[in-house]
């Protein structure tokens, strides 16, 4: 039985709040020693990420500006989990920190977004899209060399308001954001992953802990959605290997074929779209092979490319 409050941390953004709460859900759902008063507390905590809106992640850092104070916050013992985007969160984390939990994964795919154009390929010659990732950068290039894509940061609603004001004339956001904030009727047109391969982990909520906290560990291993799991785990050793972060553009996918097998997919491409690689595998679905998958993927490509495959 809990005596103390269960201290949940997260970052400010509607989105992030989102998803802090429907964590809390899930556990006041599965632990009734929770759904009594008082029990939880959504600890809000401001990142660089958040505060540093008018430059490219992939110049200030990447990833770890929206997981660092989060993880201060925790080793401080100012927090017992913290929830997290799974395409947030570094394939490394502090020493004394990991990750046990990941709820079920929502829909992976990308939103197209535009009042100019029903999809993205029937955007006009040199139509503006603004959005903060390189994958989704490189990949608009590679079909769309003619498009200008320029960096859009800020949280969903400053996006959206950014489109509307007629900054740019497109942008894309991840469904599965959309879907938990009951704003999926904004966007324009889902693109399928054989168009757009989405980022390692999207769509995923992950909730970390740290390692010696026996009463956060054994809540959060109850939360845990083992499929959902052993598909990021795939993507995630894929990224390791490719030292993946917000600097550079990588995709990847896996989901289950039937009950016992898995597939994977993954995709790095240069940042100007010019040149792409892909690799495919398949295998059972199980933390070990789901790693190993990911891994052999990524060493695959690793061996096509150079030193300098990002660098553009």
């Amino acid at each position: 039985m809990s005596t103390t409050t269960l201290r949940i941390g997260t970052r400010g953004s509607p989105l992030a709040l989102a998803q802090a709460h429907e964590t809390e859900a899930k556990l006041k759902a599965a632990f009734p020693e929770l759904g009594e008063d008082g029990a939880t507390q959504i600890v809000v905590i401001k990142t660089t990420g958040d505060q540093i809106l008018n430059q490219a992640l992939s110049d200030i850092g990447g990833k770890g500006l929206f997981t660092k104070e989060i993880d201060d916050a925790m080793l401080a013992g100012d927090i017992d989990i913290a929830v997290h985007s799974m395409k947030d969160v570094p394939t490394f984390l502090p020493n004394g920190i990991h990750l046990p939990c990941m709820l079920e994964r929502h829909d992976v795919r990308d939103a197209f977004i535009s009042n100019k154009a029903p999809t993205i390929w029937e955007l006009p010659q040199g139509a503006v899209v603004g959005t903060a990732s390189l994958r989704r950068q490189a990949l608009i290039l590679n079909r769309r060399p003619d498009i200008k894509v320029v960096t859009f940061r800020g949280n969903v609603q400053t996006r959206l308001k950014k489109l509307e004001a007629g900054e740019v004339d497109a942008t894309m956001l991840a469904i599965a954001g959309l879907k938990r904030m009951n704003m999926a009727d904004v966007a324009t047109a889902i693109i399928s992953t054989e168009e757009f391969l989405p980022a390692p982990g999207q769509g995923a909520i992950g909730i970390t802990c740290r390692v010696d906290d026996i009463n956060a560990n054994d809540y959060l291993l109850g939360l845990n959605h083992e499929q959902t799991f052993i598909r990021v785990t795939a993507e995630r050793a894929f990224l390791t290997v490719l030292d993946g972060s917000c600097r550079t553009p990588i995709a990847a996918h896996a989901w289950y074929d039937g009950d016992t097998t898995l597939r994977f997919h993954g995709q790095v491409l240069r940042p100007d779209g010019t040149e792409s690689f892909e690799a495919s595998r398949s295998g059972v679905a199980a933390i070990t092979a789901a790693s190993a998958m990911g891994r052999d993927a990524g060493f695959e490509l690793k061996g096509h490319i150079g030193p300098d495959f990002f660098n553009v």
